[in-house]
């Protein structure tokens, strides 16, 4: 029965994970502030898209998802780094443990928006991965920041780290399916539907650049400065 609890623990928690555990009321207030850092961020653009709708009657986004990443997520992605299982090593190593996903109708709108964020005074932009211009070998795409923003509480300012993912409908639509079927066991001739993937990924990004000119034809929107 011990080999059995040893194997099952082995494969679902990390090595070196105990003593996270210890901590727990620690690890708990620091994916309380992971979810303070989402709502900064989602604010931020939340504000833009009622100024834009009064000011220009333009919504460049659709609707916002966020999500913490999870325990179990957390320490696995620490392990396959190689990083140190602990709080300070999550804070120092990944960027992506709060996430927010902008969803947009237009192209335009993403680079808009981005644009826009970074330029926020207490924002600090880390980085930007451009995958709608660089595509992943699979198809995916979407444009990708990690910004910093400072999260006041009642005895300290923060700075948190953040991932922005801006995508359009038709890339979240794609994106969403393609996960699903990613994870789907005893699958046969995956080639194949990575191919069939892939291509639905490209016909998806022509119809965005198709709904762009058609936008553009109707009546052009006032830029972001």
């Amino acid at each position: 029965m011990e080999r059995v609890k040893n194997y099952i623990s082995e494969r679902i928690i990390p090595s070196g994970a105990e003593n996270l555990f210890m901590e727990s009321k620690d690890f708990e207030k620091l994916l309380m502030v992971y979810g303070c850092a989402i709502r900064e961020v989602t604010t931020k653009l939340e504000v833009l898209n009622e100024e834009l709708s009064v000011s220009y009657n333009r919504n460049p986004i659709e609707f916002i998802k966020t999500r913490v990443k999870k325990p179990y997520s957390i320490l696995k992605k620490l392990e396959s780094k190689g990083y140190e299982i602990s709080l300070s090593s999550i804070e120092k190593n990944l960027d992506d443990v709060a996430g927010v996903r902008v969803i947009c109708c237009f192209i335009d709108d993403i680079y808009d928006v981005a644009r826009w964020l970074a330029k926020q005074d207490d924002i600090r932009l880390i980085e930007v991965k451009d995958y709608i211009r660089h595509p992943k070998e699979n198809g995916y795409r979407s444009l990708h920041m990690i910004v910093e923003i400072p999260v006041f509480f009642s005895e300290e300012k923060k700075p948190v780290r953040v991932e922005v993912q801006i995508r359009t409908i038709a890339m979240d639509f794609w994106a969403s399916l393609e996960h699903q079927l990613r994870y789907k066991k005893n699958i046969e001739n995956t080639e194949d539907i990575s191919r069939d993937l892939k291509e639905c990924a490209e016909t998806i990004a022509q119809t965005d650049l198709k709904m762009q000119e058609i936008r553009e034809r109707i009546g052009v929107f006032t830029e972001l400065t």
